[in-house]
């Protein structure tokens, strides 16, 4: 035990064997849903796409498993530039012991700043910021991952909000005109959600949804 935390605690890089590249994929594997949720685009899209399936009132359509797929496969796509720029500066060069462990973890975390930075507001990050009271840095490489993570979090959340608003819209105003129209008709006992489901869905499919969503989200990246 003594002789694996002299390794793990050594900088040379010839001293990274296969104990501590096990060591760091069980560290990333167990942490693999928090990078995933906090740290890529992931909350935007899953979120965003449930707002969809809520305003439509299909209920269980798509299901969730439908919908966690479509946000993973969209995540992908869209952080493949920021995943391949890892591997490159940081995974690679740690596998070919051309680097540290230490160097690896900031080179990896470099480029996740850059995508997240892009994408928070700079209110939400002055709040932890200013709660940590750490000085406004001046290069992105020098904010702190625990300011910078919550951030992101919570700007990710308010945006996808706010595409959230933006498609309840003309749903809300076919729920409206149907309830309008059952009342004036003096069906107060028929529920407005059943007769205006069929027509959310033919004006989704009309205007092709799926592709707006998605093509605005992408847009919002």
């Amino acid at each position: 035990m003594n002789e694996f935390m002299e390794i793990f605690n050594s900088s040379a890089p010839e001293n990274v064997s296969t104990s501590v590249k096990l060591l760091l994929l069980l560290t990333v594997l167990s942490i693999a849903p928090s990078i995933l949720i906090l740290l890529t685009c992931f909350t935007r899209i899953v979120i965003v796409l449930s707002f969809v399936r809520t305003a439509l009132a299909t209920q269980q359509m798509p299901p969730n498993q439908v919908i966690i797929g479509l946000s993973l496969f969209l995540t992908f796509f869209i952080m493949a530039p920021t995943f391949q720029t890892v591997n490159k500066e940081a995974l690679t060069p740690l596998f070919n012991e051309k680097i540290t462990l230490e160097q690896a973890y900031e080179k990896a975390a470099t480029p996740f700043k850059e995508f997240m930075s892009g994408q928070t507001r700079q209110k939400d990050l002055a709040l932890f910021l200013e709660y940590a009271k750490v000085d406004r840095p001046e290069k992105i490489e020098d904010i702190p991952l625990t300011a910078l993570v919550p951030a992101f979090a919570i700007s990710e959340i308010k945006t996808a909000f706010q595409i959230g608003f933006m498609i309840f819209i003309p749903f809300l105003v076919i729920d409206m005109i149907v309830a309008s129209v059952l009342m004036s008709m003096g069906m107060m006992m028929l529920p407005p959600v059943m007769i205006s489901l069929p027509f959310k869905i033919l004006l989704f499919v009309l205007v092709d949804g799926w592709y707006l969503v998605v093509k605005s989200l992408l847009q919002s990246f």
